[in-house]
């Protein structure tokens, strides 16, 4: 089953910058070959169901080894059954709304 989730990952215990941390599971979710488009509070994915939590799984163990005591974490995510739909697709199917 494809998913599309809204993620935002948040170490707690390591100071005020994350983007260190950030830049880690970055990583981790373009290593797994997951479509990702980073945004200001946290990162969309779009993938496979299980590559997808696997990957998330991967970013708490690696953000743990960096040395973070506490992660909180922020889910929203997905799916349909109806049709194929993708990132992309929800966003151009606002702008034609909008006349862009």
């Amino acid at each position: 089953m494809n998913v599309i989730v809204d993620l935002t990952i948040v170490p707690i215990g390591v100071g005020v910058s994350l983007s260190t941390y950030v830049a880690a599971c970055e990583k981790i979710l373009s290593a797994a070959g997951l479509k990702i488009a980073l945004h200001a509070n946290g990162t969309n994915i779009e993938g496979e169901w299980d590559a997808v939590f696997s990957a998330i799984k991967r970013c708490h163990e690696e953000l743990h080894g960096m040395g973070a005591p506490r992660i909180f974490t922020v889910i929203k995510m997905g799916t349909r059954t109806d049709k194929a739909q993708g990132m992309d697709d929800k966003i151009r199917s606002v702008r034609e709304k909008l006349g862009q």
